[in-house]
């Protein structure tokens, strides 16, 4: 037993103490009664035993001795951090009391024991150590352990000397997180977005930038520590900045050689730094994103000397080849996307007629991924008459022939209303069409669905035939107090096109107030439900809606069925309304100065409506934050659109960018850039988002008369 025997080591100097009045490992070292022990009284230690207890406690590594056959603890104070809450109690205990359930884990109390008896060391590289279990997080460690021999020779104990490997761990695993996120960016948002949290939670950095190649020069993304984020700011397209063209630039040099460059200490941003916060960065990582498509960098800086270690570096350098991966990606997504999306809308009318008391709205929604596509169309056009011919109608299929048949049927379609527009006339001559692709193409699977009809300004009578197409819904204002009702318009039946059917035709008189909504199917099939379930909550969803604007009425239809969709979705609304409207359209140029501008004519414009003051503040307070939005985000400029009637004020910002869908959210989640929408759900009666031929438009409604 250590400590044993009769003959008394020669005298040593006391065990060292970091200071006075501290509760250091070495003080409480000193002031155990080791007596109580096997290893006896403190002054009769072996002197080699004691060599090693000094050492211990002088490192600054986290070193653990375990002495004698029941393993009595000593640590130094490294070590305490790694026991957590089981330090100063586990000091001159047994190990097995003292660290319980986890001294009988694999790679604890069993490694021990084997060098112990063999008194060949062991290394132990990146095992997780859990000493309390079900408290905090494990650490991992690389573990060293050694016997440490007494005087004689004979093994008196194990020394365990251990390096965290904890942060170097959580890398590994949060670029394995990182890898499956990137899985599924499909834009290069999407991957900035990914790239930039990532870095910044993975690495606790104060500065970190994403920048790839724009037609010769650089933008980038940034971000900063202490920038306050929220669910909105991620749902939003980042900011994009002109990055600096001074070649000597940190980002560009990375971009152009393609080399990685790691400065420890200095100024690395101070030449081309745009605000106090990339000049007060003193160490940079500036790592290449280069693929056959894509040229940028990665850039992680810290405002404090750092020492880039090799192994971290070689994980920041396996980082961004994923990242450039998947901006390669991405790229090639977004030029697929947009020739699809571009194909598509192509199709679609840019523009719909202006009447004097009929309002015309329309809606597209690409499905699948929207990547590809589809086949479903809508169109409104005067006849020569003065009446109006609406269409809504179904290609099946989510590919370019499905696209390409559209069209043909569009356009014959048009061909056919502006010669005939009799309902049955028009849908047999269209027939005839779609027979004849099937013939030519040898494929007589083309399935064509469409409702048809002419609607009559004069009096609001709407002629309508349906060719295996859902029957529209029609919503009745409630006038005089009574509350707004819906029902499916009843159409004669018809057969889809291309199978020789004949078409019978059913009307409806459009009152002032109401709506008829034309729609695809995928408005209202859903996987696992009923085709009538999902009627069902289409009317009545539109009998609950605040109003009949058609634009509200399209947005409306868009989320009335609960669950998501893989097909297209497109919807035509006409609202006949109650009297008519006052409308006022302004350009707005890609300016800081826009949002301003649109303010003042805003008001002007409304006041001289005779506007009410609390709407006319509320209508600016939204159209500022929607107008900054588009400009700050799609980078092109903006028009503004506002039209008044006597029920309610429609307020739209189109841009022509890729901004894309905005998400609904809830309004108190809102803040920072994104509050814009937070305010337009808190403040409108309804809102929505449109995506059009060219960019998006959103909109919102406000009713001058709220109960």
């Amino acid at each position: 037993m250590v400590g044993s025997g009769a003959a008394r080591p020669p005298a040593m100097s006391p065990l060292p103490v970091r200071s006075a009045g501290t509760a250091g490992c070495a003080a409480l070292v000193r002031s155990f009664d080791w007596s109580r022990t096997a290893l006896g009284s403190l002054d009769r230690w072996d002197a080699a035993v004691r060599a090693a207890v000094d050492l211990l406690l002088e490192s600054p590594m986290p070193m653990m001795l375990l002495c004698g056959d029941e393993c009595l603890v000593l640590y130094n104070d490294a070590y305490a951090g790694v026991l957590g809450a089981l330090h100063p109690a586990a000091l001159g205990r047994p190990a097995a009391q003292a660290f319980g359930d986890a001294w009988d884990q694999p790679g604890m109390g069993d490694v021990i024991a084997r060098v112990f008896r063999t008194g060949q060391p062991v290394l132990d590289p990146e095992s997780q150590v859990t000493l309390h279990p079900g408290g905090a997080e494990p650490a991992f460690y690389t573990r060293g352990h050694s016997v440490v021999r007494d005087s004689d020779g004979a093994v008196a104990g194990v020394l365990t000397v251990a390096a965290e490997t904890t942060q170097v761990i959580h890398r590994l695993q949060s670029l394995g997180e990182l890898t499956a996120r990137l899985a599924g960016a499909l834009t290069i948002d999407d991957v900035t977005r990914v790239v930039l949290a990532y870095a910044m939670a993975s690495f606790d950095l104060d500065h970190c930038a994403l920048a790839v190649d724009d037609g010769g020069t650089y933008r980038f993304v940034r971000r900063i520590r202490g920038e306050m984020l929220d669910e909105a700011d991620e749902r939003l397209p980042p900011v994009w900045r002109h990055a600096s063209t001074d070649p000597a630039a940190p980002l560009v040099v990375a971009a152009e050689t393609g080399r990685a460059t790691f400065v420890a200490d200095g100024e690395p941003l101070r030449a081309v730094a745009q605000d106090r916060h990339e000049r007060r960065v003193r160490s940079l990582a500036a790592l290449p994103l280069r693929t056959a498509s894509v040229r940028g960098a990665l850039t992680m800086g810290f405002r404090r000397p750092h020492t880039w270690l090799p192994a971290e570096r070689a994980l920041l350098r396996a980082a961004a080849e994923l990242v450039a991966q998947a901006a390669e990606r991405a790229r090639r997504f977004e030029a697929q996307h947009g020739t699809a999306q571009l194909l598509q809308r192509s199709m679609l009318p840019e523009h719909l007629p202006e009447l004097d008391t009929f309002r015309i709205a329309a809606r597209y929604d690409v499905g699948v991924d929207g990547n590809a596509a589809g086949g479903d169309f809508y169109d409104a056009f005067r006849l020569t008459d003065g009446r109006l011919a609406m269409v809504l109608g179904d290609v099946a299929g989510h590919d370019v022939r499905a696209a390409a048949v559209m069209g043909q049927v569009r356009a014959a379609l048009r061909a056919l209303a502006l010669t005939d527009p009799a309902p049955p006339s028009v849908l047999a001559g269209l027939d005839r069409l779609v027979g004849s692709l099937g013939a030519e193409s040898r494929n007589e699977e083309i399935f064509v669905t469409v409702v048809y009809g002419v609607l009559d300004p004069s009096d609001g009578s709407i002629t309508l035939a349906s060719a295996g197409h859902p029957p529209p819904v029609l919503r009745r204002a409630g006038l005089g107090g009574e509350p707004a009702t819906a029902e499916l318009v009843k159409v004669p039946p018809g057969a889809p096109l291309g199978l020789g059917g004949r078409w019978q035709t059913g009307s409806l008189i459009l009152e002032p107030g109401d709506t008829v909504l034309m729609y695809s199917d995928g408005v209202v099939e859903r996987r696992g439900r009923t085709l009538n379930a999902g009627l069902d909550a289409l009317v009545a969803a539109a009998a609950g809606s605040a109003s009949g604007d058609p634009r509200n009425m399209c947005s409306l239809a868009t989320a009335a069925v609960e669950g998501t969709t893989d097909d297209d979705v497109a919807v035509l609304a006409v609202e006949h309304a109650l009297a008519m409207s006052r409308s006022a359209t302004m350009h707005v140029a890609a300016e800081p100065t826009g949002p301003s501008r649109v303010r003042q004519w805003m008001t002007a414009r409304l006041r001289h409506w005779q506007v009410p003051e609390p709407v006319i503040g509320a209508a600016i307070l939204c159209t500022s934050e929607l107008t900054t939005n588009a400009l700050l985000h799609a980078g092109t400029p903006a028009q503004v659109h506002i039209d008044l009637n006597a029920e309610r004020l429609l307020v739209s910002v189109a841009d022509t960018g890729t901004r894309g869908s905005v998400i609904r959210a809830r309004a108190d989640t809102l803040a920072s850039r994104g509050r814009g929408l937070g305010l337009i759900e808190e403040l409108s009666d309804s809102w929505g988002t449109d995506p059009t031929v060219r960019g998006s438009t959103v909109w919102f409604e406000m009713l001058l008369n709220r109960q």
